[in-house]
């Protein structure tokens, strides 16, 4: 079994895949305190957290983030979250694939949503345009095709609130709020969320796979960067003492569950 991966950015912490949603940019929620960037936006200013100006339609949070998107600036100006501080790391499956956002727009134009890993890579963002103006409107992507596709592990979310091809003719103010909607369709906030964590990283000699509520058969193959299997196991523990130093991507299988770890070898 070979799969080809392409050179992958590692970093020094341990993958758990723990991811920070919805963000509801409420009091205790998410979104309201991370480090937002707003890029391509002529002087690109800040992204901004408001009272929600239309509390009376569907969405009735207390408060929404706000983008300015400038007449001068670029098409595709957006804003992102801090890599892996803020949404933290996750990967694609069956239950987190489908991504909601709740927008309030002025003008008819694309949304657009992509994922990024910690060396930047990502796969295009997907593209819907609202269909209502001056109220809220729930927009749902389907990201189930980047399910497994590289980058693997996300750790960032860029959000494109106008994108216009065409051109402003004017500077557009859009409000969106409740990205991936409510708690339920990730599992957040359940006390029996599945949760995989290969440890410690880097490792020496042995390599330990911990899933927290989980008591099916699991199963373990790791690959150096050039998609080579080098080891595989069925048990919790590894023994990877033999391996050479390097960086190693470690695929996981437990129940209809399929993940990719990036461990250190010291």
């Amino acid at each position: 079994m070979k799969t080809l991966y392409t050179l992958i950015l590692f970093s020094f912490s341990i993958y758990s895949f723990a991811q920070n949603v919805p963000i509801d940019f409420e009091v205790g929620g998410n979104g309201l305190n991370w480090t937002w960037t707003t890029f391509e936006n002529d002087t690109n200013p800040p992204l901004e957290i408001v009272a929600n100006p239309d509390p009376s339609g569907i969405n009735t949070s207390a408060t929404v983030a706000k983008f300015t998107a400038l007449q001068a600036g670029a098409a595709w100006a957006g804003c992102e979250s801090m890599h892996g501080a803020d949404i933290g790391s996750f990967s694609f499956n069956n239950s987190n694939c489908s991504v909601s956002i709740m927008v309030w727009k002025s003008v008819i134009s694309d949304i657009g949503i992509k994922f990024v890993d910690a060396s930047s890579a990502a796969q295009p963002e997907i593209k819907i345009a609202n269909t209502l103006v001056n109220q809220w409107e729930e927009i749902t992507f389907d990201f189930s095709s980047r399910i497994g596709v590289y980058p693997i592990t996300k750790d960032q979310i860029v959000i494109f609130p106008d994108f216009d091809l065409g051109g402003r003719t004017q500077d557009n103010i859009i409000y969106f709020d409740n990205v991936y909607g409510t708690p339920s369709n990730t599992g957040v906030g359940n006390e029996h969320e599945i949760e995989l964590v290969v440890s410690p990283n880097p490792a020496k000699d042995l390599l330990n796979i911990s899933i927290t509520n989980f008591n099916g058969n699991m199963a373990a193959e790791i690959f150096d960067l050039t998609g080579v299997l080098v080891a595989s196991s069925k048990k919790s523990k590894i023994n990877i003492a033999s391996l050479s130093k390097g960086v190693y991507l470690v695929k996981v299988f437990y129940g209809n569950e399929t993940k990719v770890v990036k461990i250190i070898k010291d």
